[in-house]
């Protein structure tokens, strides 16, 4: 059991009040694992709230931070832009992912392109790399040098090609790109493990550790369920709901049945199509159907912060 900074000891759970812009959460988290969800943090559009601010406990910053930057699909919405995660902890930043949209939720997060160095990418559609050419410039006309990018392969082929077009851009930072392979490595500093998921290019979910696996774009099979189990969070792609005919993205129905008997400390539905709106109680119903777990859907500058 891992230790928990609660004055609720006798059902091991943990309270904490959350102040956001909308109204005061008290939220409770259960331990999974190794790692337990300590608090969630709505940040605001405006930037006000955007890191978010703890009452009633003393949150460490090594503690690992992950905020959904994006949690729509190819075709984005106003609430729901496409892919991007932003994984923090003790000074180190990842950006998993850099679809339409990412640039400017950084700056609503209180990150700014500024403080984005890596990007790690998952595979290569575009709602998943859209703007990864923008942030380049970005930085360099911020005056930052450097830049990393690390994807599945292909990504060198990605990037000289995305530059091919716009010449101009070539060698205006230092651009490192590093291709890697299911398997474990090391980005930004973070320990991680990649899986090769089931879609239509190839693509790689992520894990750091026992706090947080990323699905990345797949079908739900028991190949990845058993690669995130024992994670406190996962963030999986849902799509769309039942009744959609679609391969390389699951439904709730099939996600689910592939999380049935795993521990995890929490789901977090993301890569959210328009078709899922006002379909939020029947999908989460639907996966309740097999999977007794945490289930929720992710929203748009949501932080969560895992100890």
């Amino acid at each position: 059991m891992p230790s928990i900074d609660t004055d609720d000891v006798a059902s091991n759970r943990l309270n904490l009040r959350v102040l956001g812009t909308e109204s005061e959460h008290l939220l409770t988290a259960k331990p999974v694992a190794s790692s337990s969800v300590v608090a969630v943090i709505r940040s605001d559009p405006t930037g006000a709230f955007a890191r978010g601010t703890l009452i009633g406990a003393d949150v460490p910053l090594q503690r690992m931070r992950v905020t959904f930057l994006g949690t729509g699909s190819a075709l984005p919405t106003g609430e729901r832009f496409q892919a991007g995660i932003l994984v923090q902890e003790d000074g180190r930043t990842v950006l998993i992912d850099c679809g339409a949209g990412a640039l400017q939720r950084l700056q609503q997060s209180g990150v700014g392109y500024e403080g984005v160095s890596t990007v790690l990418l998952t595979h290569h559609h575009l709602d998943h790399v859209s703007d990864l050419l923008p942030l380049v410039k970005a930085r360099w006309l911020a005056g930052e040098d450097h830049l990393e990018v690390v994807g599945p392969q292909g990504t060198k082929a990605l990037l000289d090609d995305l530059l091919a077009v716009h010449e101009y851009m070539q060698d205006k930072i230092d651009l490192q790109v590093r291709e890697v392979v299911p398997g474990e490595f090391s980005v930004a500093g973070f320990d991680v493990s990649a899986y090769e998921t089931r879609h239509s290019l190839p693509c790689l979910a992520y894990r750091f550790d026992d706090r947080f696996t990323f699905s990345g774009d797949s079908e739900a099979f028991e190949g990845l369920a058993n690669f995130a189990e024992g994670s406190a969070i996962l963030a999986h792609d849902c799509s769309f709901p039942d009744g959609v005919d679609v391969s390389n993205h699951p439904t709730p129905d099939s996600l689910g049945r592939a999380l049935a008997g795993r521990e995890i400390g929490r789901v977090y539905l993301t890569h959210l199509y328009p078709h899922t709106e006002g379909q939020h109680e029947e999908m989460l119903e639907s996966i309740g159907a097999h999977y007794d777990g945490d289930v929720r859907f992710a929203e748009d500058l949501q932080t969560i912060s895992i100890e």
